[in-house]
């Protein structure tokens, strides 16, 4: 404390500290103030040079108790994984016996010592948790070493002692994964037996000391390790069957070997219901004479009659015995040409049950592989059949169900730079045998390796969407093919329904739109994720197509890959932008979805050809020859009177250029937007957006352009009218009513519908051969009521009262 406060100035100043600062400044007032020898310790002096005599060394000082403190409690911030930190110890014991007995089975032993398997059992009065290993176990002087000596690893000497044993795939390097057992413990028994040495006990409060004996009152475990921990007043609930099931379950299912819990489970089972005679006295004379008469008397009814069936009751009983926790084995450590499609939806099943998701079907698709190099790792991964109801709602918030493991042990399941945010509706498994353990294996999400696994997973899960991909598009090859033949026609179009529903537009249709959200983001993979694109066009039929598909199907000349996008599918399909495209065949991409503005801003090209949104100005339809430009350039000056008067009349705030089209056939006129501003359809994203912000908006919106169709009759008939007198109000009327429709007709919202309204009725009212629209209410004149002639006091005729009724 007193270091502390000499460093940091005041107690005020250290109680503001974060935990971490205050951990940090502890250990410089370690340095500080335990570990510099004294005759350094005057100000100003300085060390001593190389040249002189060394001076006196000195070891680092620590109060053992508050040390173990930090340790335990900054290491692991979750109390869940003691159980796991145990079961790895005990599966590193049962690898070094079983490593042992390669060269002499005798290490083993006989009976149930030669049984290599982890036990735990629960006392739940007692709040004992008991945990059981066969392995190799520990002498006197491992006990002291090994649990005594803190970050001591027993495994880590192992492996330097064998040199050139192989891969043990053992864990728990580092030594310090013991003394989390204290999180949920305030007394440990460890009670060890080597075969080299007697049984011993080893006993801590981790207080600052322990004690090692001869364990002579104990059970003999025969060899092997038992730990009992002593739960905190709350940790009760680690003394609870179901809470220890969890946890297996969670971290250690796949350990590789067998886990046994001492379970207690009730049953109900059938009885026979036994006779009342049986409860009789045996010493009552009276009884047993009676018994016997009624009985004579009875035996000859009994030979005529058929026995009885025995009547039955049910009886609970309540049953103890060694339950397996992990039967599930850890198949992505075989090869895949040795596991069945069966075995590897069963293992799904398993994973999804585990994970408490809903669901039961078999995975869409899976991919199983194994990575080499600097960072070596197997992994399976699955695409669920169905996504979750939630999952774009909480799509930045919700990591991938992936569980990391480290030699099969569980690590984490809440990693979220183990696969990108878009691949987060993977399940599966990835094992490293390469990643380090360090102290604190819940850091290992900052590891540089991570980078690695998470760059082969994406090319991994891209490659296994791509042949779903792949296979359906090979599908539909072949039964085209097929179809060619006249006879065949009414099975092609059976066949043909069945490929629509086929694996990958099954996944297209639950995942399309993470795809999309990953040309957004993975800015590496964008032109692999355009391949796995899917929309609708002008000639798909209704059917999904490609990118791949289209480029195919582009007319000789085409230099640009058409789309719109829009609210609906009716809205696009009905579009005035696309009428001179559609006219002259060009194919055209239907986006309907509000993500697609969004993934086209950040796809540009596919496969070197350009993007060209219909909606925008400067559309360029085909290769235009030199008669086209010759008569385009004569229409231009031709309307340009109009054009400029009509940007006049509407304003040069809301309109920044008027113009002749060359995409217009049937519609008068239409408003696109600029090159690089937003479509109309961004447009109304945008204001639909919980935080839209106006000023914003109004820097990203688009110029807006009116392109007018020159050879539509009402364009014409406007262009002589505003030749005759362009000041008539009538006129002006009917070019700003113009403009306002073709917003409405192209997408865009009209600021003032009531001055639209207006014109509309002044419009109407013309046609109609109305002088004046005004509103006059006529006044209608109430009329006096008659009164009801009275009748005289007290007197009152029925009769007639149900006359006046009816």
């Amino acid at each position: 404390s007193c270091s502390i406060l000499a460093v940091t100035g005041s107690a005020d100043k250290f109680g503001k500290m974060g935990y971490l600062q205050k951990l940090g400044f502890a250990f410089l007032c370690l340095l500080a103030f335990t570990a510099v020898p004294a005759v350094y310790a005057q100000d100003g002096e300085e060390a001593p040079a190389a040249s002189k005599a060394p001076g006196e060394k000195f070891e680092f000082q620590a109060e053992v108790g508050r040390l173990m403190d930090i340790i335990i409690n900054s290491l692991y911030s979750n109390k869940d994984i003691f159980l796991r930190e145990l079961i790895s110890n005990a599966s590193d014991a049962l690898d070094k016996i079983r490593f042992m007995s390669l060269t002499d089975m005798g290490v083993l032993g006989e009976g149930d010592n030669a049984k290599l398997d982890i036990r735990v059992s629960v006392d739940k009065e007692k709040k004992i948790l008991t945990l059981k290993d066969r392995g190799i176990g520990m002498s006197r002087s491992d006990l002291i070493n090994h649990l005594g000596t803190i970050a001591k690893s027993g495994t880590s000497a192992f492996l330097e002692e064998i040199q050139r044993g192989g891969d043990m795939n053992l864990i728990g390097q580092f030594g310090v994964g013991f003394y989390s057992v204290y999180l949920v413990a305030d007394y440990v028994e460890v009670i060890s037996k080597n075969n080299n040495d007697v049984q011993h006990i080893w006993e801590s409060k981790a207080d600052g000391d322990f004690t090692v004996s001869v364990d002579e009152s104990g059970e003999d475990i025969g060899r092997g390790t038992q730990i009992n921990i002593h739960l905190k007043e709350d940790c009760a609930e680690y003394a609870e069957e179901s809470k220890i099931k969890e946890l297996i379950a969670r971290y250690s299912q796949f350990i590789n070997f067998p886990i046994y819990l001492y379970a207690t489970t009730t049953i109900t089972k059938q009885v026979p219901i036994e006779d009342d005679e049986d409860y009789y006295d045996d010493d009552s004379e009276e009884s047993e004479e009676s018994a016997e008469e009624e009985a004579e008397e009875e035996e000859g009814d009994e030979e005529e009659e058929e026995d009885d069936e025995p009547e039955f009751e049910e009886v609970t009983e309540t049953v103890s015995d060694w339950e397996l926790l992990n039967g599930n084995q850890a198949i992505w450590l075989r090869g895949s040409n040795e596991i069945t499609e069966s075995e590897y939806h069963g293992f799904y099943q398993a994973l999804v049950e585990s994970e408490k998701k809903s669901g039961t079907d078999n995975p869409i698709s899976y991919t199983h592989f194994s990575a080499e190099g600097d960072v070596e790792f197997k992994s399976l991964l699955f695409i669920p059949s169905t996504a979750p109801t939630d999952y774009m709602d909480n799509y930045y918030s919700k990591n991938a169900a992936i569980k990391l493991y480290v030699r099969r042990v569980f690590i984490s399941d809440e990693f979220e730079e183990l696969v990108p945010k878009y691949l987060s509706f993977l399940t599966g498994i990835v094992d490293s045998d390469t990643l380090p353990l360090n102290v604190s294996r819940e850091m290992l999400q900052q590891h540089t390796s991570l980078k690695t696994i998470k760059k082969k997973l994406v090319r991994k899960a891209l490659d296994m969407i791509r042949k779903l991909a792949d296979d359906e598009e090979e599908q539909k090859a072949k039964l085209e093919e097929e179809g060619d033949e006249e006879d065949e026609e009414a099975e092609e179009e059976a066949e043909v329904v069945a490929v629509e529903d086929g694996l990958y537009s099954k996944f297209w249709k639950e995942y399309g739109r993470a795809i999309k959200m990953g040309i957004i983001e993975d800015t590496s993979n964008r032109t692999r994720l355009a391949k796995l694109l899917r929309f609708y066009t002008s000639k798909s039929d209704g059917k999904l197509t490609s990118l791949e598909d289209y480029i195919k199907r582009m007319q000789d000349g085409q230099k640009f890959i058409y789309y719109i996008a829009g609210e609906s599918m009716e809205e696009v399909q009905r579009s005035p932008f696309l009428e001179k495209l559609l006219k002259k065949g060009f194919e055209v991409i239907y986006f309907v979805e509000a993500v697609d503005e969004y993934v086209m801003q950040n796809l540009t090209e596919f496969d070197d050809i350009k993007f060209a949104n219909a909606s925008k100005e400067d559309l360029k339809i085909g290769e235009e020859t030199g008669g086209e430009k010759k008569k385009q350039q004569l229409l231009k000056e031709e309307f340009k009177p109009l054009t400029k008067w009509w940007k006049k009349v509407v304003g040069g705030d809301e309109l920044e250029n008027v113009k002749v089209s060359n995409r217009l056939a049937s519609s008068p006129c239409v408003v696109v937007t600029s090159k690089y501003g937003w479509s109309a359809n961004m447009e109304r994203i945008m204001k639909a957006q919980t935080m839209n912000d106006e000023q914003r908006n109004q820097y990203l919106r688009g110029k807006r352009t009116l392109e007018i169709n020159p050879y539509h009759p009402l364009i014409l008939d406007l262009k002589l009218k505003q030749a005759e007198d362009a000041e008539d109000a009538t006129i002006k009327q009917m070019a700003t009513l113009l403009y306002e429709t073709a917003l409405l007709g192209s997408g865009f919202t009209v600021e003032d519908t009531q001055s639209m309204a207006t014109r509309v009725f002044t419009l109407m009212a013309e046609s109609l051969n109305l002088d004046d629209l005004s509103v006059e209410e006529p006044e209608i004149e109430e009329e006096e009521e008659e009164e009801a002639p009275h009748e005289e006091e007290g007197e009152f005729d029925v009769e007639d009262m149900l006359k006046d009724e009816l």
